[in-house]
Formats: C-alpha cells, sequence, structure tokens
C-alpha cells in the first residue's frame, strides 16, 4: 500500500507538473511577438487601398487587435520602400513578407493570375466571394501561386466599375481605334484588339499622364476613388457599364514560408482579418459612390454616359474570343478560365432568379 501510495504520489506530481508546466508554455508562446513587412501598390492615404475602413492600414491595425499585439505589420505605401508594382518580385524572394494590391498586375509573371482580380463579363462580388470561398476559386489561386511560393487571399473588393474616363465620347466600336488608355488585366488584352494602345500605370500615375495626354482615356474604378484621384479634371465623359471588371478583388499577397510558420491561430487572425475587409471595403464603395457621383455630374461638368448596346455587344464578343485565343496556349489558365466561367453559370441560375429580379424591376 505504501509502495502504491508513493508510485501515486509520482505518478500524480508529474501530471501535476506537466499541467503546470503546459500552461506555461502556451502562455510562453502566446507571448511571442510577431513582426511583418507590408508594401501596397497604391500611395499613401489612397482612400479604400492604403488608408480607410477596410484598408491596408485598416488590415494590419485588425491583425494586431485581434491577436492581442502577438502579430505586428508595419506597413510602406508604394514608393516608400519598393516601387508600386514591385511586390510581387519583393514578397516571393523575402524581402518584404506581404504586399497589397491586385493579382492583374503580376500577368507577366503568370497569365492566370489575372483572374484573381477581374475578369471581363464575369462574376459581380457575391459571385466571385461564392467562387474563392465556397467554389474552389481559392484552391486555384493556391494553385497558380504555388510554383512563386506565394500565398495570397482576398482582402478587398470595388464592385462593379466604371467604363472609365474618356476625353471624346464613344460612338462606335471603331472610336475605340488609336484611343491610348490606361487599363490593366484582362480588359486590356480585349481593347487591344479594337486597335488600343493599352498602358499599365499605378493608380497615382494616372492623373498626371490623363492631364497631360499623355493618354486619352482611362479606368480606375468608380465615382469617389476616381474623384479622389481628380480624374474629372482629365477628361468629361464618364461611362458605364464595368463590363471588364464586374468586381475587383484586392489581394493579400504573402510570402508562402512566412505565412506558414507562423502559429495555427496567427494564420487565422490573418484570414480572418482578410475576410473582414473584404466585407468592409465593398460596404465603404457602395456607402461612398453615390454622393461622389452627384457630385461630379453637379459640380464637375462630368458627362455620364451609357456604352451603347451594339458596343457591349462587340466587346462581348471580342471578349470570348480573346480569352479563348490566349489560353489554349496556357494550359494553368485555360483551367482557371473553364472553372471560373463554369461555376459563373452556374451561379447566375440563382442570382438570375434573386437579386436580377429585384434589380431589374426596381422593385
Amino acid at each position: 500500500m505504501s509502495m502504491k501510495r508513493r508510485d501515486f504520489l509520482k505518478t500524480t506530481g508529474v501530471l501535476a507538473g506537466g499541467a503546470l508546466i503546459a500552461p506555461a508554455i502556451a502562455k510562453a508562446d502566446s507571448k511571442k511577438t510577431f513582426k511583418l513587412k507590408m508594401t501596397c501598390a497604391y500611395p499613401a492615404g489612397s482612400p479604400f487601398y492604403s488608408s480607410g475602413p477596410g484598408s491596408a492600414t485598416d488590415f494590419c491595425d485588425r491583425v494586431e487587435a485581434m491577436s492581442g499585439g502577438r502579430l505586428k505589420i508595419k506597413f510602406y505605401a508604394a514608393g516608400e520602400l519598393i516601387p508600386a508594382l514591385a511586390g510581387f518580385d519583393a514578397v516571393r524572394e523575402g524581402t518584404v513578407d506581404m504586399n497589397w494590391g491586385n493579382s492583374f498586375f503580376w500577368a507577366g509573371k503568370s497569365f492566370a493570375a489575372q483572374y484573381f482580380t477581374a475578369v471581363p463579363f464575369g462574376m459581380d462580388v457575391m459571385a466571385v466571394n461564392a467562387w474563392l470561398y465556397e467554389g474552389g476559386g481559392q484552391q486555384l489561386w493556391d494553385e497558380v501561386y504555388e510554383p512563386f511560393g506565394l500565398k495570397a487571399l482576398p482582402v478587398g473588393n470595388t464592385g462593379m466599375q466604371m467604363t472609365g474616363w474618356f476625353r471624346k465620347p464613344i460612338e462606335s466600336i471603331e472610336d475605340f481605334k488609336g484611343l491610348r488608355m490606361r487599363i490593366p488585366g484582362l480588359a486590356g488584352k480585349v481593347y487591344e484588339q479594337l486597335g488600343v494602345s493599352v498602358k499599365l500605370l499605378p493608380g497615382g500615375e494616372i492623373f498626371p499622364a490623363l492631364e497631360r495626354g499623355v493618354i486619352d482615356a482611362a479606368e480606375f474604378v468608380g465615382p469617389y476613388l476616381d474623384r479622389k484621384m481628380g480624374l474629372m479634371n482629365g477628361a468629361k465623359y464618364y461611362y458605364t457599364p464595368g463590363w471588364h471588371e464586374p468586381s475587383n478583388v484586392s489581394e493579400l499577397l504573402m510570402n508562402k514560408k512566412m505565412f506558414e510558420s507562423l502559429p495555427k491561430d496567427l494564420q487565422s487572425v490573418i484570414e480572418n482579418a482578410a475576410a473582414a475587409c473584404n466585407q468592409v471595403s465593398f460596404a465603404w464603395c457602395n456607402a461612398n459612390n453615390t454622393a461622389a457621383l452627384k457630385d461630379l455630374v453637379d459640380n464637375h461638368g462630368v458627362k455620364v454616359m451609357k456604352l451603347k448596346p451594339e458596343i457591349i455587344q462587340k466587346l462581348r464578343e471580342v471578349t470570348f474570343d480573346t480569352l479563348a485565343t490566349l489560353t489554349s496556349k496556357d494550359p494553368l489558365a485555360k483551367k482557371v478560365n473553364d472553372h471560373y466561367f463554369a461555376y459563373k453559370k452556374q451561379v447566375d441560375v440563382w442570382l438570375n432568379l434573386s437579386e436580377a429580379v429585384v434589380l431589374n424591376q426596381n422593385l
């Protein structure tokens, strides 16, 4: 009995010691802090992108708060640490840990990357979020970036954008020929087929180029952000609809090795902060665009115009011909393209019976 008692006490002592040690280890881990660096494709103070609700700085604040201060992210706007569109290589090489921007800037690295920002005649914000979160889109994004050692998450969405700003009216499809236009992504490939000279300019360079006549037309986002950029002072014809970008996903680009080295709970903090910013940024855009559009028309002499149906139809035809041709040369891009439009076909069945009915009838 005495021996058994000693054994019991020894055993319980070890268990008690283990019970005391385990929380101590957990407590020590919970105090360990991580400091990361994040760059951005947009200038300091840019609403939606680098400042304000749902922006990169908002994301950094959320991560620090949600992690209890264990994860701190130092933010650098475009040009503060690296050039505006150097984020892909900087994150890949480990110069920085993260970059805030858009995946269509990396078309030269991977053609398929563009599908995770915006697709002409593609899905709206509700459908694209369904695709990314529940429809296999995120897994495809992971596959596209795997060879580069990168990991990306959606962190924002502008929703439907405007066709853009033009110095002269667009009365026919022939009016696009010869235009010098700032437009990135897949839509740029479509415009090239119509004789447009496409320019890929970071946000901070759009207005100076438009004002000086270096370009004849430009698209950016929508009324609030376009007004903030001063684009109405470079052109007065403001066209809709946003056939080229029915939604526009902001990208949190991360070094995959860095992300996977973080404790699981901090990985979850990043994922949840990203998801929160994705929703908040979209709400912010919708909340601000209405008043901004009214101001542009009432106080800045902007003429809001709709592209003619025959122009839209031609753009649609050229879009699908262009995508078919370009993706036929790239198996991974074709895989993403086919998956994207197959999902769109599925989700449109529901959206056409729900959202579209309400919007079309103005109920």
